[in-house]
């Protein structure tokens, strides 16, 4: 039996109405929720360029750099993936005619021992003569107070250095950087030595890593280096087994620039080459299907509340871009595997994706 068509239009209009009733209560709905409910997104990268991307967190507020070449900003954000709109600042405009005045490379701004630290890469015009130069800032904000140079910080050879970090390791502050070995550019090593405050040395270096896998050598020749650097240190929590270092390898002007993860014991001598263990296979790389080429020169960041990981890194959009600032910072999460070592995945493709927790 049919029911007749007036009576099946009304019902129609009915459910209609009131789909149209419970829509337009939702989006009022929605309008008065509180931040939390919102879904906030990000979609990388996260500037137009940003070569050597470094990001720290201190008293509820990021503080992220990066290469400008010859001078050194500072921008200060609540959300590490809206740098676009983040307040910044130039912090250091070395004078010229100084060993640091040009080729200012791979900022880095720790907190250390109660005061902010930037460690960074500089020289006088010629690429043999990179040091690296330690600026000093007791004001609570960086932004604000005055940075001071405390000068350089070399090993007691005076090597040729780049690319700085700084970590602190079971009471003891360490730095690790790429250097040379003698006075040639043929290879750049990962080295490590302890510090006796936050820019002066310990003692001599080591050396704990060296190209030596084919993805590690891509991009040299006869007449350019093969290359470690960038180094990074992670771990999983204070209390973790484990320790380790990643690192950028093979030329910056590559499309294969990559990461490898060196790992030490938690309880091992870090200042003993033998407890480090070398990956034998790059842990991030290339992705060409999502437009990323070259990524490497990280750094690592927590979300707000605590509970993601998440890695910062430069990469080109297109291949043959170089090494130069079509490099663009990104940032992605990345989870532990159960031998509680790190799984960076895939590089991510641009398309929209949920900010850090906690913002």
């Amino acid at each position: 039996m049919h029911q007749p068509l007036s009576s099946i239009v009304f019902k129609r209009f009915g459910v209609v109405l009131l789909l149209a009733i419970s829509i337009l209560f939702n989006s009022c709905r929605t309008n008065t929720d509180t931040p939390e409910t919102t879904q906030l997104t990000f979609t990388n990268p996260l500037l137009a360029s940003g070569p050597d991307p470094w990001i720290t967190y201190q008293n509820g507020w990021y503080y992220y750099t990066h290469t400008l070449g010859s001078y050194v900003s500072v921008w200060k954000t609540k959300n590490p993936t809206d740098l676009r709109s983040a307040e910044s600042k130039k912090v250091w405009d070395p004078s010229a005619g100084q060993p640091y005045s040009e080729n200012v490379w791979a900022p880095e701004i720790h907190f250390v021992q109660g005061k902010w630290y930037i460690y960074v890469a500089a020289d006088d015009g010629k690429n043999e003569n990179h040091r690296i130069w330690v600026l000093e800032n007791p004001s609570p904000d960086p932004l604000e107070g005055t940075w001071t140079l405390k000068g350089k910080l070399a090993d007691p050879g005076d090597h040729w250095a780049i690319d700085m970090t700084v970590f602190e390791h079971k009471g003891q502050l360490y730095a690790a950087w790429s250097g040379w070995e003698g006075r040639e550019n043929v290879s750049q090593n990962i080295y490590l030595a302890k510090l006796k405050n936050p820019w002066t040395m310990d003692g001599d270096r080591v050396k704990i890593s060296s190209p030596e896998y084919a993805w590690e050598k891509r991009g040299s020749s006869a007449t350019t280096p093969v290359i470690n650097e960038g180094p990074q240190f992670l771990r999983q929590s204070p209390d973790s087994r484990k320790v380790f270092i990643v690192f950028s390898a093979s030329g910056c002007w590559s499309d294969d620039y990559a990461l490898g993860l060196l790992e030490a014991d938690a309880n091992a001598d870090l200042m003993s080459a033998p407890a480090w263990k070398k990956s034998p296979n790059p842990v991030f790389q290339k992705a060409p299907a999502n437009s990323i080429f070259g990524p490497g020169h990280n750094s690592f960041f927590k979300s707000p509340d605590g509970k993601e990981d998440w890695i910062l890194y430069h990469a080109n959009a297109q291949a043959g871009d170089g090494c130069g600032n079509k490099r663009a910072p990104h940032a992605q999460p990345f989870v532990w595997k159960a031998d509680g070592t790190p799984d960076f995945g895939t590089p991510m493709p641009k398309q929209p994706m949920p900010v850090p927790a906690g913002i």
